[in-house]
Parts: C-alpha cells; sequence; structure tokens
C-alpha cells in the first residue's frame, strides 16, 4: 500500500483535473477520498496512502515525473504453450515504487516474458519516468531487445516492436540479463499470480 508524501489539497487539485471522484473522509483524521480508475487513496494531513488492483492509476498523477527506475520482469507459463502469468517491479533510489502481476490465459513462456517487459514499461511511462534500467532472466528477450538475436516467430516480433515503441518514449534505457536469483521478486509475483488464479 504505498503511502506519498506531499500536500493534500495540491493532491486533490491534480485528482480533480484528471477526472477523480472526491468524496470526504469517513474519519476526523481523513482529509478526503478518491477514486481513479482501479485506485483509491485516502488523504491525511500531510500524507497520502493509495489502494487498489492498480496503484499506479492515482500514483502517477501525483507522483512528479522524471528520474530513473530499474524495472525487472518475468513472465512464465505452465505447460509450453499453458496457463500464463507475469510480474514486473520498478524500483527506484527510494525503494519499490509499485509492482504487479496478473494471468494472462495461455501463452507460452517466451511470449509470457515479453508481456511482462510490455507491462512493466507501460506503467515505467504511466510514471512519468524518463530513464529506465531493465532486468531480466530471459536471456532470449533481453537479446532479441537489443538485437543480437534475430526474432523469427511473427508473434515475437510483434512484442518486440512493441517493446521498441515502448522504449522510444524514454531518454535513456539499457536492458540487461540477470540471473533469476537477482530477479527473485518479479519471479515471486509470477507465482503469486498462479496461486491467485
Amino acid at each position: 500500500m504505498p503511502s506519498l508524501s506531499c500536500d493534500p489539497e495540491e493532491a486533490l487539485e491534480k485528482l480533480k483535473d484528471a477526472g477523480a471522484s472526491v468524496s470526504a473522509g469517513n474519519t476526523d483524521h481523513e482529509r478526503w477520498r478518491a477514486r481513479l480508475g482501479e485506485a483509491n487513496a485516502v488523504a491525511y494531513d500531510d500524507t497520502v496512502v493509495v489502494q487498489g488492483a492498480r496503484p499506479a492509476d492515482i500514483e502517477s498523477v501525483l507522483r512528479e515525473g522524471g528520474g530513473r527506475v530499474h524495472l525487472y520482469f518475468d513472465g512464465g507459463s505452465r505447460g509450453n504453450p499453458g496457463p500464463a502469468a507475469i510480474g514486473w517491479v520498478l524500483v527506484s533510489g527510494d525503494g519499490i515504487v509499485t509492482e504487479g502481476n496478473e494471468r494472462i490465459g495461455e501463452t507460452t513462456n517466451n511470449r509470457a516474458e515479453y508481456e511482462a517487459l510490455v507491462r512493466g514499461l507501460e506503467v515505467a511511462r504511466e510514471y512519468g519516468f524518463d530513464e529506465v534500467e531493465i532486468r531480466g532472466d530471459s536471456q532470449l528477450v533481453v537479446k532479441q531487445v537489443r538485437g543480437e538475436w534475430d526474432a523469427n516467430d511473427p508473434g515475437m516480433r510483434e512484442r518486440r516492436v512493441r517493446v521498441h515503441e515502448l522504449l522510444s518514449e524514454f531518454d535513456i534505457w539499457s536492458i540487461t540479463h540477470v540471473p533469476r536469483e537477482v530477479n527473485e521478486r518479479a519471479d515471486e509475483l509470477v507465482n503469486e499470480a498462479f496461486e491467485d488464479g
């Protein structure tokens, strides 16, 4: 549950401008409550607490833009192809910015890896970061995105094009292959998505 240190009145104006629905707080300590997309916010004296299925819907409005973020991504399928899930984590110098996971239907392991990268990049863009350092344990995805390996499968080529479209929206980007233990949290999120589904 993200907690943002900010002026609640400025935050309220930003959320109103973004189209959020706003209501009074439920207790004496709550200044206001807001809902935008799949996220809810509760304001206190100098903090806004964000909850919901997609906290990024509100956090991206309230967070100051710019800066660098590390994106860890992972995807997996049970069977190849089979039921698949993705997980991603955004980490800044302040710690975990946000993380997420979801089931994505039936697909291959490699396509799930690409879907995790796409989703993580979409969220990094929503948050307004202008530099992204990507870490993943899929050597295939990393080398295809870097142009070191060809993507012969049309579906993989399509996903690589989508990744490059998203990367073009960042001033600086890099992508590095890391061992699974370095990518542990994203891997855990994939497994949690399978357990929750």
